[in-house]
C-alpha cells in the first residue's frame, strides 16, 4: 500500500507543474490587465502612471520571467501580494478557505448519506413507485439552475415565512449570543447554502449509484451468492455494494476540485465570504496573484481528489493496490 501511495505522489509533481504553466499563460492572455482595472475609471491616470504600475506589479517583464519569479515565491509558500488591497494572497485565501471547506464537506456528507441509500433502493426495486419518483427527482435536480433554486428558497423561507436568514454567516447581534446561541445562529445561516450546494449532487449521485448497482446485481457471483441461500440483505450490502461503490468513488474524487468552482454561485448569492466569492471578485478586478493562488489550490485539490479515488479503489479492491505497487 505504501508503494502504491508513493507512486501516486511522485506522479503528482509533473502534473502540478504542467497545470501551473497552462493556467499562468491563460490568465495573462485574457483581455485586460490589473492596471486597466485600476486606471480605467480614473481619467487623470496618465500613460506614465500606467507604466509605473506595471513596473510595480512586475507586469513589464516577459511572461516566462514572471512565471519563474512566481514559482520561486511559491517554493517558499509565498503566493504574492494582492493588487487590490495589498494583503498577502495566502492570508486572504486562508481567511476564506475554512468556510468553503465546511459548507462543501457538509454538503458532500449529506449527498452520500442520502444518495447512496436512494440508489440502492432504486436498483433493488427497479420500476417501483419509489424508483419512478426518484427518477423524476433526478430530472428536476439536473434541470434546475442553482441560482434560481437559491432565489426561490430565499424568497420562500427567508422573506415569506421568515424562518431562515438569507445572507451572511451570522446575525448582527451574534456577539451578544451564548456559545450555543451562536452555534444555532450560524447553523441557521448555513441551512440554505448547504441545501442548494447538495441538491444537484443528490440527484446525480443517486443515479450513478442506481446504475452501478443494477450492473453489479446482474453479475454471476451475485446469482451464486443467492443460490447459496444467503439473505438478500447480505447479498446486497456485503457482496454487491462494495463493487458498486467503485463508480461512486470515481465521481467523488473528481468532485473535490469542484468545491471552489461550485461554491462561487451560492456564495455570491448568499453573501458568504468564501473561496468562490473571493475568486469571482478577484477575476472581475483582474487580481492575478489571487486568481493564480486559487487556481493552484484548485489544481492541487484535483490531484488530491484523484489520489483519494485511487486510495478508495485500493481499499475496495485489494487487487488494485497489489498491481499498483508492482
Amino acid at each position: 500500500m505504501l508503494a502504491y501511495l508513493a507512486k501516486r505522489l511522485v506522479m503528482m509533481v509533473p502534473m502540478l507543474i504542467g497545470i501551473t504553466i497552462i493556467t499562468f499563460v491563460v490568465i495573462h492572455l485574457a483581455p485586460g490587465s490589473p492596471v486597466d482595472a485600476i486606471t480605467e475609471m480614473n481619467p487623470k491616470a496618465s500613460a506614465e502612471a500606467r507604466e509605473n504600475l506595471k513596473r510595480i506589479y512586475g507586469l513589464d517583464k516577459p511572461l516566462h520571467v514572471q512565471y519563474v519569479d512566481w514559482v520561486r515565491r511559491l517554493a517558499v509558500m509565498d503566493l504574492g501580494t494582492s493588487f487590490t488591497d495589498g494583503r498577502q494572497v495566502l492570508r486572504k485565501i486562508l481567511d476564506a478557505l475554512p468556510i468553503t471547506i465546511l459548507i462543501n464537506v457538509l454538503s458532500m456528507f449529506l449527498i452520500l448519506m442520502v444518495s447512496v441509500p436512494i440508489g440502492i433502493i432504486s436498483a433493488t426495486k427497479q420500476y417501483s413507485l419509489f424508483d419512478k419518483a426518484t427518477t423524476v427527482f433526478v430530472f428536476v435536480g439536473f434541470a434546475m439552475p442553482t441560482f434560481w433554486l437559491a432565489l426561490l428558497l430565499m424568497i420562500f423561507f427567508g422573506v415569506y415565512l421568515g424562518w431562515l436568514p438569507i445572507s451572511g454567516l451570522q446575525s448582527m447581534h451574534a456577539d451578544q449570543l451564548s456559545f450555543w446561541g451562536l452555534f444555532w445562529d450560524r447553523a441557521q445561516h448555513l441551512i440554505l447554502p448547504i441545501f442548494v450546494s447538495s441538491f444537484g449532487g443528490l440527484a446525480g449521485y443517486s443515479r450513478y449509484m442506481r446504475s452501478s448497482m443494477l450492473e453489479v446485481v446482474r453479475q454471476d457471483y451475485i446469482r451464486t451468492a443467492r443460490a447459496k441461500g444467503l439473505s438478500e440483505n447480505r447479498v446486497i450490502y456485503k457482496h454487491a455494494l462494495r463493487n458498486a461503490l467503485m463508480s461512486t468513488i470515481t465521481i467523488l474524487g473528481l468532485a473535490i476540485p469542484g468545491l471552489i468552482g461550485g461554491s462561487a454561485i451560492f456564495e455570491q448569492i448568499f453573501a458568504i465570504p468564501g473561496m468562490g466569492k473571493l475568486f469571482l471578485e478577484s477575476t472581475w478586478s483582474r487580481d492575478f496573484p489571487v486568481v493564480m493562488g486559487i487556481l493552484v489550490i484548485g489544481a492541487l485539490l484535483t490531484l488530491i481528489g484523484n489520489m483519494i479515488a485511487d486510495i478508495g479503489y485500493a481499499l475496495v479492491d485489494p487487487r488494485i493496490r497489489v498491481e499498483g505497487g508492482e
